[in-house]
């Protein structure tokens, strides 16, 4: 079941765990992102592997993976989507993660907001 989360106190916990609960968001958004595309290979804690072991490679990859997996999901639950992909890959380029969290969280709590 998905829960809406707060983006602004998921902004200031990532801020003043010095990112530990980033960690955890970029966890449970890839975990989100994959219930809502039904997708069970898409899990946050082998995304978060294989971001350490490439020292950081596929998280850029993850960026873009993201927005395809929730344009996928959000288009199979019939609502509205964007595909953000591009979007995604070039804000985790330039070093703009913390706002794709942001977007990333926003589109999962329309779903969320859509299925209570």
């Amino acid at each position: 079941m998905l829960k809406e989360k707060n983006i602004a106190v998921a902004i200031i916990l990532s801020l003043v765990t010095c990112g530990i609960y980033g960690i955890v968001w970029f966890i449970n958004l890839t975990d989100d992102a994959a219930y809502i595309n039904d997708d069970r290979s898409f899990s946050g804690g082998k995304a978060f592997l294989f971001t350490l072991i490439t020292c950081g490679i596929y998280g850029i990859y993850w960026n873009y993976k993201m927005g395809k997996t929730l344009y996928d999901g959000k288009t199979k639950r019939g609502l509205h989507a964007s595909d953000n992909s591009i979007l995604y890959l070039i804000l985790g380029l330039i070093g703009l993660g913390i706002v794709n969290y942001c977007l990333m969280q926003n589109e999962i709590n329309e779903v969320a907001n859509q299925t209570k």
